[in-house]
């Protein structure tokens, strides 16, 4: 969990960069949209540090733009077929809610007032449904950090359905880890451990 922890550390910058920009019109192209909210949503996570503050910024500006449903399919891979849509609906509200907590957790620990970030010109067609938009974080004293934001087209605007930081994707990290665990119990099993592992979160 402090890997976790640490590695959405490291994407709140530039991922509520990407996908507040991508909300605001999907007809532009998303590194254009990211450069121009940049400073807004910088102000908004500096001016505080409350919990239930900066979970209403994950929900409203950030997490509210990703495809969960996709994400959540690709985390569990092979057992998502195997589950019965009520099954699928907990995993992918358990999974949801476990990267709100972990990302609020983070933001609330964490000093962003140092980082920088350098959003990469994206090469996109017309036609392109896909795109991947690359940024490089930087803060003094440390190497800058490369992540890149997987986002799709669809009909409600560009959803983000991967981050990849340094070449380590967060969706394949936690595909481990649930597939160890439905191997163990199931994939009731792995809800019911979504749900404490949230309840814990939520105490935190």
């Amino acid at each position: 969990m402090n890997f976790m922890k640490r590695l959405v550390c490291l994407l709140v910058l530039p991922l509520a960069f990407v996908v507040q920009a991508a909300e605001k019109s999907p007809m532009v192209l998303p590194d254009v949209l990211v450069k121009t909210t940049v400073d807004e949503v910088l102000s908004a996570i500096k001016q505080t540090k409350d919990k239930r503050a900066l979970h209403e910024l994950a929900e409203k500006k950030v997490l509210s733009n990703f495809d969960f449903q996709a994400m959540t399919r690709s985390a569990v891979g092979r057992s998502w077929r195997d589950a019965n849509p009520a099954q699928q609906k907990a995993l992918e509200n358990g999974f949801r809610s476990l990267l709100v907590s972990t990302y609020v957790t983070a933001l609330s620990q964490s000093s962003t007032s140092n980082q920088t970030v350098e959003v990469k010109p994206a090469r996109i067609n017309p036609e392109d449904t896909d795109v991947t938009v690359k940024t490089l974080v930087t803060e003094p004293g440390r190497k800058p950090i490369a992540i890149d934001y997987r986002m799709s087209k669809t009909a409600s605007g560009w959803k983000v359905n991967d981050v990849v930081v340094e070449n380590l994707s967060l969706v394949i990290n936690y595909r481990g880890s649930f597939n160890s665990e439905i191997g163990r119990s199931g994939i009731d099993g792995l809800i019911k451990t979504l749900e404490e592992k949230n309840k814990q979160l939520a105490a935190t």
